[in-house]
């Protein structure tokens, strides 16, 4: 009945030849049906089409809004803005102007304009935060992700803001803004959000509005909850793949994409940067685009590839939109600093990690995350006093997140700077405190660290074996540079550097990103339809990744993919 309603409607609307409202409401009723079955770009038309057909102003206003929302949420964020753009004329009343606002917010925010969206984002929550509230919030919290880049004042005062709204205790938005609130208490006495808190919000809010919980996965990760902000974030990248909602998707899998980075899951992180990378390009998202091209220059850093690191370095960093700074510089300064600090070039890597200190980036993640590498690198290079102020920063964000690699991470910081006498003790608690099945390249560091002090201080037995379990493991993480120079130190004391040359798991380094993230999924028993559909491929292109998988694999047949302990999900 539902089929034959659109039918009718679309022939309504064929041989309308002038304004005619009621296939104009027919179509308008076609775009509502597509939108509940996630057909966003299929809306969006049936919308545009009804508009086209309205006489009276104001609802041709309200059904151009539609319009552009739905083109929103399906990547079409320049009809979007279009659409935003034809309506603001016919809207006279304060929530559908916010609603266009935080439409053009948007698109401007997907190409890189912080400040104009920023802007925007303001402007519409003022209209909204008397009568709607719940409104004006959701704007807020865009808002947040807009001043994420233009500077800590932007960041404290859309807070502030965000605070000071008189939200409905029933309201959905309710629990997420309280939890970002609490995230973003600047005060240091106040209590942050507890571990598991993310989870539970998560599952309390509603799933017609699950933008609203995208911004809370990335703040999650400002807690150093990574696995918690991993496991939202995938939740919801698989309700936005079944709704069609591929404009927010690349929002959510940089989220994915940086836990996974910071769990050195780093197959996993190529994958998931890989596939969002061509999302946005393919909805021209500028801003992700420019992320993502620093996570991969991130991975390549670990990796010690410097062409590649350089390569997509260069990209990230040509994103920008007029005076705003790239999306992808942090990761982008981190990734070139971790690449030289891992080919022995710790002045460089000092330098370009040293602007990660300063506005407007030192409140991001990545700069937090990256002050261990920076500590090593000052004390390489023979300048400690370079790192005490980031190191006190670092260890008030590690006392305040609770979590045990970070303060394994302080530790070995204090380690780096102690002297002898001190040192090992802290070398020790360091590793005690690094946790067996996580973050194996973080304990591995430590390991080569400790290792390298051991050598100095002529104790070689004890160093070859430090060594030689760090080289283990950069050689299973492919990590090469770091490798090298693990088996340098094993060289200089007469070690064997057994095993010789990069030996990464199985699977892991045989398979392309986009054939292990299809083999993943048919390992859990989904079909190449299913998978089609959660990685917007064809069915047949499925098919075809899985045939050059199965030789790399060993096996013969899909059954056999179950077998293989390296394609089951990852464990957190």
């Amino acid at each position: 009945a539902a089929d034959q309603a659109d039918r009718r409607a679309w022939h309504l609307a064929a041989a309308a030849t002038g304004v005619d409202e009621p296939a104009a409401a027919a179509l308008e009723s076609t775009g509502e049906r597509a939108r509940e079955r996630s057909g966003h770009l299929a809306a969006a038309l049936a919308y545009e089409k009804a508009a086209r057909l309205t006489g009276n102003v104001e609802d041709r206003a309200r059904r151009l809004t539609l319009a552009a929302e739905a083109a929103s949420e399906a990547g079409e964020s320049d009809r979007a803005r279009t659409l935003a753009e034809g309506a603001r004329a016919g809207a006279t009343d304060d929530v559908t102007r916010a609603r266009l606002l935080h439409v053009r917010a948007l698109s401007d925010f997907w190409q890189g304009a912080f400040p104009a969206a920023h802007r925007l984002l303001h402007e519409g929550a003022a209209l909204t935060a008397t009568a709607r509230p719940e409104h004006a919030a959701r704007m807020l919290l865009q808002a947040i992700h807009t001043a994420w880049y233009l500077g800590e004042p932007e960041l404290r005062h859309t807070v502030a803001e965000l605070s000071a709204l008189d939200l409905p205790a029933t309201a959905t938005v309710t629990p997420v803004v309280e939890f970002i609130v609490d995230a973003f208490a600047f005060e240091t006495e106040r209590e942050r959000p507890a571990p598991g808190e993310l989870v539970r919000v998560a599952h309390g809010a509603g799933p017609d509005e699950p933008g609203d919980l995208m911004l809370a996965c990335g703040v999650g990760l400002t807690l150093g909850q990574d696995v918690d902000a991993h496991d939202v974030a995938a939740m919801f990248a698989a309700e936005s793949r079944a709704r069609g909602g591929i404009g927010r998707l690349p929002t959510i899998l940089f989220f994915m994409a940086e836990a996974q980075c910071f769990e050195s899951r780093h197959a996993d992180a190529r994958a998931t940067a890989t596939e969002a990378l061509q999302i946005a390009r393919d909805s021209g998202q500028q801003q992700w685009i420019s992320q993502f091209e620093s996570v991969l220059a991130y991975l390549a850093g670990i990796d010690g590839d410097e062409e590649a690191a350089h390569r997509h370095a260069d990209a990230a960093l040509a994103g920008g939109s007029g005076t705003a700074m790239p999306a992808g510089a942090p990761w982008s300064a981190w990734a070139l600093g971790l690449l030289d600090l891992g080919l022995g070039r710790p002045g460089a890597a000092l330098d370009r990690l040293e602007r990660l200190t300063r506005e407007p980036m030192r409140h991001h993640i990545c700069a937090t995350r990256g002050i261990p590498d920076l500590v090593e690198a000052a004390v390489r290079f023979g300048a400690p006093e370079r790192a005490r102020e980031p190191l006190d920063r670092f260890e008030q964000w590690a006392l305040r997140s609770g979590c045990a690699w970070a303060e394994a991470l302080v530790l070995r910081c204090r380690a780096l700077l102690a002297p002898d006498d001190e040192a090992e003790a802290l070398w020790l608690a360091a590793l005690a405190r690094h946790e067996p099945q996580r973050r194996p390249m973080e304990r591995a560091r430590t390991e080569l660290l400790y290792g390298e002090w051991l050598r100095r201080g002529r104790r070689k037995t004890q160093a070859r074996d430090r060594l030689r379990t760090a080289l283990a493991e950069f050689d299973r993480l492919g990590a090469r540079s770091w490798a090298d120079r693990a088996r340098s130190e094993l060289g200089a004391i007469g070690g064997s550097a057994t095993p010789q040359g990069p030996q990464p798991s199985g699977v892991l380094a045989t398979l392309t990103p986009q054939e292990l993230q299809i083999t993943r999924l048919a390992a859990q028993g989904l079909s190449n339809r299913d998978i089609a559909g959660q990685l917007f491929l064809s069915p047949r292109t499925v098919g075809h990744h899985l045939y050059k998988a199965y030789p790399k694999l060993g096996i013969a047949s899909r059954t056999e993919l179950a077998e293989i302990p390296e394609l089951a999900a990852p464990a957190d």
